[in-house]
C-alpha cells in the first residue's frame, strides 16, 4: 500500500495522479468503500477519511476509524475511476498523514453499518417464540438472531440464551428494507465455524478500522495478538462492529490483551511500536 494517506471529504474529486497505477493496463481499477465512479472518468468521495491504495491489487478506497469499512469489492470497473457523492460538495484542502496513524481525532466519521456477511459480536437483550432480540451498535436497529440459527438446534432443542448474553454471529441480512437477521450457523454446511455463544472474558471497544485489520490476519499489519499468542494463550472473537472479545483465563491476562490492541489502534503503532506493547502486555501478567 502506499506510504502516505491522503485525508479526503465528502465531495473531493480524486485527482488521477492519487490512484494506483496498474502494470497490467487491462486490469481494471477496483473501488472500495467511499468510492464512487461517475462515467466516463470521475471518481468521487463519499465520506470523510482517508484515501488507501494498493498497486499490486490496482485498487483504492476510504479508511476511517469510526465508520464502516468494508473489503475491498470483487467486482472491478473497466474505467479509471472517480467516485463522487450523493449530493454536491465544494472540494476542501486535502492533508497527507502517515499510512496507519490515527485520523480518529481529526475527522467527523459516521457509525457502523451493518453489511451482509460481516462477523459481529452481538448482545442478546429478549427473546421471543422465534427469535432472539441482539444489540449490535446504538445505531443500528435490533436484529434477529432465529433459535434455530445454532448449530444442532432444532424444535425440541433450542439455545437457552438470557439477557445480556454474548454471540458470535455472521449478519445474512442487513435491514435495509426489513429486521436484520443474524446467524450462528454456516448455512452450507450446519456447523458453527466458530460462531455462537460466548462464555467468559471481556469485550473491548476498537476502532471498525483495527477491527477489519485485525480480520485481515498478517495483511492488516497488526501483529499484537500473534506476539502475545508466541508466550500465552488465549481465545478472541473479532467484530467487524468494532468490539474484540478476549479470553485469556484470568481477569489480569485478558485485561492486558484486550488493552494492548487498543493501545495500538488509538496510537496508531507500527510494527516497533506493536513490539514494544507487546512486551508491556507481558510484563503485567
Amino acid at each position: 500500500m502506499s506510504d502516505l494517506m491522503t485525508v479526503v471529504l465528502p465531495g473531493d474529486d480524486v485527482p488521477p495522479d492519487d490512484l494506483p497505477k496498474a502494470q497490467n493496463k487491462k486490469k481494471a481499477l477496483k473501488l472500495g468503500p467511499g468510492l464512487r465512479h461517475i462515467p466516463p472518468e470521475t471518481i468521487t468521495t463519499t465520506i470523510a477519511g482517508a484515501l488507501v491504495t494498493d498497486a499490486r491489487k490496482n485498487a483504492a478506497w476510504i479508511e476511517y476509524n469510526s465508520g464502516r469499512v468494508s473489503a475491498l469489492p470483487s467486482a472491478p470497473i473497466s474505467v479509471q475511476p472517480i467516485v463522487i457523492l450523493d449530493h454536491v460538495c465544494h472540494s476542501r484542502p486535502r492533508q497527507a498523514v502517515p499510512s496507519g496513524g490515527s485520523i480518529g481525532t481529526q475527522l467527523t466519521l459516521q457509525q457502523y453499518l451493518a453489511s451482509v456477511g460481516d462477523l459481529v459480536i452481538a448482545t442478546v437483550l429478549s427473546s421471543t417464540s422465534e427469535h432472539f432480540n441482539c444489540y449490535i451498535t446504538p445505531h443500528t436497529h435490533t436484529a434477529a438472531l432465529p433459535h434455530l440459527a445454532f448449530e444442532g438446534a432444532n424444535r425440541k432443542n433450542q439455545k437457552k440464551l438470557p439477557p445480556h448474553s454474548l454471540v458470535y454471529a455472521r449478519i445474512v441480512n442487513s435491514g435495509k428494507d426489513s429486521i436484520p437477521e443474524i446467524t450462528c450457523v454456516d448455512a452450507s454446511t450446519g456447523k458453527g465455524e466458530g460462531l455462537g455463544p460466548l462464555n467468559g472474558g471481556m469485550v473491548f471497544k476498537i476502532s471498525l478500522s483495527m477491527a477489519r485489520r485485525l480480520l485481515a490476519g498478517r495483511k492488516g499489519g497488526v501483529s499484537v495478538l500473534e506476539g502475545l499468542s508466541e508466550k500465552m494463550g488465549f481465545e478472541v472473537a473479532i467484530g467487524r462492529n468494532g468490539m474484540l472479545w478476549v479470553d485469556a483465563g484470568s481477569v489480569k491476562a485478558t485485561l492486558a490483551v484486550g488493552r494492548a490492541v487498543q493501545e495500538a489502534d488509538e496510537q496508531g503503532l507500527g510494527e516497533k511500536g506493536q513490539k514494544k506493547a507487546v512486551d508491556r502486555a507481558l510484563k503485567k501478567i
